[in-house]
């Protein structure tokens, strides 16, 4: 703990915008008053308007960074975002798990660019069932749940919680409501046991570039400060709709 704050991990790529990615993260991080690290999964050519290019870092080389930093700090909480494949997010998981087995672990489900570039594709569901159940909390939009789970409907959840699992799989779930074309901007979560709403605080707000990041961050941090995951993602919501407030740019302006 770096003077009473506790240390958080960002593993995900590097927007020079600055809207997303690591930097958008450490933001967050240091907005909820926590240490942030980050590690880079890769490097893109983009503005908050156009993605152009991916640079994907070597896994090795992330894999040794995670080393280095568990071997020197105890950190409380990771959030995972961009990632090339299936393959690369288990070596991931199961390193951070292997290094620490009491850190959190959110995943950003980013399976592609707002602009229709292609990050992640499930290829082996076994594989994404076995990471899943090493894994706290995913928020998945929408349309990203259709993909990692095609059995999703909304009633199957509210009958019996994770029933759209088949009961395989352990992790909670933050499904986000900016594409919930029933209820714009209405948050579920789901967890083991129960669904929560999570209403929105208003319903203005402008679109920004990266708010899924800014989210996720915001929960890893509050995760790090020991609030419970319903109470974490409550405040977390609470902090990235002042995000989307913040100015009429698709860039936001990060402040408490």
């Amino acid at each position: 703990m770096s003077a009473n704050r506790p240390f958080v991990l960002t593993i995900a790529g590097f927007d020079p915008s600055a809207g997303a990615g690591v930097l958008a993260d450490v933001k967050t991080f240091e907005q909820h008053r926590v240490y942030g690290f980050a590690i880079n999964t890769g490097n893109t050519i983009q503005t908050e308007n156009e993605f152009f290019e991916m640079q994907w870092t070597d896994l090795a080389f992330v894999l040794k960074s995670l080393e280095k930093l568990f071997d020197n700090y105890t950190i409380k909480a990771v959030k995972i975002g961009i990632i090339p494949s299936l393959e690369y997010l288990k070596q991931v998981v199961f390193t951070i798990k292997r290094l620490s087995p009491e850190t959190k672990i959110v995943w950003d489900t980013i399976l592609k660019s707002t602009t229709e570039f292609d990050f992640l594709t499930i290829e082996n569901r076994n594989d994404l069932t076995e990471i899943l159940n090493q894994i706290d909390l995913i928020t998945p939009n929408y349309n990203e749940i259709k993909i990692i789970f095609p059995n999703f409907t909304p009633l199957s959840c509210f009958i019996n919680t994770l029933s759209f699992m088949t009961g395989e799989v352990n992790c909670s779930v933050l499904l986000k409501g900016g594409h919930n074309p029933n209820e714009m901007g209405v948050d579920y979560l789901y967890t083991e046991k129960d669904v929560h709403q999570l209403l929105p605080k208003t319903g203005e707000c402008y679109e920004k570039h990266g708010s899924g990041c800014v989210l996720s961050a915001a929960i890893t941090a509050n995760l790090a400060l020991e609030q419970n995951l319903k109470i974490a993602c409550k405040n977390a919501k609470i902090y990235t709709e002042n995000y989307l407030l913040s100015n009429p740019t698709k860039l936001g302006f990060h402040h408490v």
